[in-house]
């Protein structure tokens, strides 16, 4: 039995239903849960990784999939053989990101793709471009790829980034730049701080909120 096989055996159709209204009905679920799907693939996943390379195919028969689950099985994947990832990689990772959208996608794409900045540097020039993209899903992914670098953030990149998307209406936007702020704010409060301060008047209430929400919480 394929992996595709068994979790369409493991349907639920109780748990489907509001799975899909806490993603506003925009997918179609089977109803499994994340511990359940990640007890149902280890060993699928532990078997695939051995393979020592990322098979794009199974990836983009995955989202290919109609229920939502099988996108997060892509992810589970492509977290398995991160290190295999290349500068190669990111277009494919730009055509998942603008094909079935969503913030729940992009959250765990925006991983993938830091990892492969994190180890090749000069992938950062492409960063600057997908700061600028027509797409906001991508810029949203520039903005947060960064996320979980702590000391090693390129904060000039960082800036950079937050600098071409400001004056934003998009909720998902400005939520991304106050989350990445809020990230690098763990570990330079001043600097999130100054950058706050001086670009106050263009930052949206929610950035600014979010970007100093652990700061606040630290002199409450």
């Amino acid at each position: 039995m394929t992996i595709i096989e068994t979790f369409l055996t493991h349907e639920n159709p109780e748990n489907a239903s509001g799975m899909k209204r806490y993603m506003k009905n925009h997918f179609e679920f089977l109803g499994i849960k994340t511990p359940e799907r990640r007890a149902l693939s280890k060993d699928f996943l532990r078997e695939k990784a051995k393979e020592g390379c990322v098979d794009w195919s199974l990836v983009d028969k995955l989202w290919a999939q109609d229920y939502r689950e099988f996108q997060y099985l892509a992810g589970d994947y492509l977290k398995k053989v991160q290190k295999w990832l290349t500068l190669a990689d990111l277009d494919k990772l730009y055509a998942l990101a603008i094909q079935k959208s969503w913030w729940d996608s992009i959250d765990f794409l925006d991983e993938h793709v830091g990892s492969i900045v994190r180890r090749f540097p000069q992938a950062k020039a492409t960063m600057l471009v997908w700061s600028q993209d027509d797409n906001f899903w991508i810029r949203r992914l520039a903005i947060d790829h960064q996320l979980g670098f702590k000391l090693e953030t390129d904060a000039d990149l960082l800036a950079t980034i937050i600098k071409n998307n400001l004056g934003s209406d998009e909720f998902f936007i400005n939520k991304a730049i106050g989350w990445s702020l809020r990230e690098y704010s763990k570990v330079a409060p001043d600097w999130v701080r100054e950058f706050i301060a001086k670009h106050d008047a263009d930052l949206s209430n929610l950035s600014i909120r979010e970007g100093l929400k652990v700061l606040n919480r630290s002199h409450a």
